[in-house]
């Protein structure tokens, strides 16, 4: 659990190593919390097409923390929303306590809402396994560990969950990673908001430790490796009213 009030916490107890350890001069000495590097990809061969009319739709992608995922995809042209919460279990557990024990059946997920006029769904899932986390590692994301920090894709209808899945099988085919991708396509499994108070949280907190380490680097290779997807202006749920 990453929530900076809870002492018990795997990211809780990470933050107070590094200060007790001189905080940022001795982060190059612990690699096996850095962020994720990032990985240039080819396109996906296959994609989805804009519907007629379409003006908006809508993708759910896990990736480890929700924290550093949402805060891609809010800086990424295109996107019109993206929020924190859970998918892959029911309503009943989908509150960020209990999901911490990581036997619920969710992770921590991010829906983003997107104009398909401008970014398609493939576009996005090229941005997800490329720059926003790292879709080889089971189970875990940098200092997180557990089924709520999987790599997983919750596809919106069967169109979706063939373009994943293809992509996945292109990459892996490709060997881009070194690794086969753990990513798992889970369908027909409901998003739930997380509660507000993770919502924005890498723009609300971006010289938190945490923060500043495994996340704002992933916006900088969005930026590097994206630079014609990226946008300085993150899209905020605070300013959106999208957290429903």
């Amino acid at each position: 659990m990453k929530n900076p009030s809870n002492p018990s916490s795997p990211r809780r107890l990470a933050l107070a190593a590094l200060a007790l350890l001189g905080g940022m001069a001795v982060w190059h000495a612990m690699p096996s919390l850095a962020a994720e590097a990032a990985v240039v990809i080819p396109a996906p061969a296959e994609d989805l097409a804009a519907a007629p009319g379409a003006a908006s739709e809508t993708a759910v992608i896990a990736g480890g923390c929700f924290w550093g995922v949402q805060g891609v995809f809010q800086h990424v042209k295109g996107v019109t929303s993206a929020v924190s919460g859970y998918a892959g279990g029911d309503a009943a557990m989908a509150k960020y306590e209990a999901i911490g024990s990581g036997r619920t059946g969710h992770a921590e997920a991010v829906r983003i809402t997107y104009d398909p006029r401008q970014i398609s769904y493939g576009q996005l899932l090229q941005i997800y396994f490329s720059v926003a986390h790292n879709p080889t590692e089971l189970n875990r994301q940098g200092p997180d560990s557990g089924t709520q920090y999987r790599s997983a894709i919750f596809p919106a209808n069967a169109e979706q969950a063939r373009v994943a899945k293809t992509y996945i099988a292109q990459l892996d085919k490709a060997k881009v990673f070194g690794k086969s991708i753990a990513t798992t396509v889970e369908p027909s499994r409901t998003f739930y908001p997380a509660e507000a108070y993770h919502q924005d949280y890498m723009t609300r907190n971006p010289r938190q430790p945490y923060i500043v380490i495994n996340d704002l680097p992933k916006v900088g290779n969005l930026k590097r490796v994206f630079p014609d997807r990226y946008r300085a202006e993150p899209v905020l749920v605070g300013t959106t009213g999208t957290l429903q």
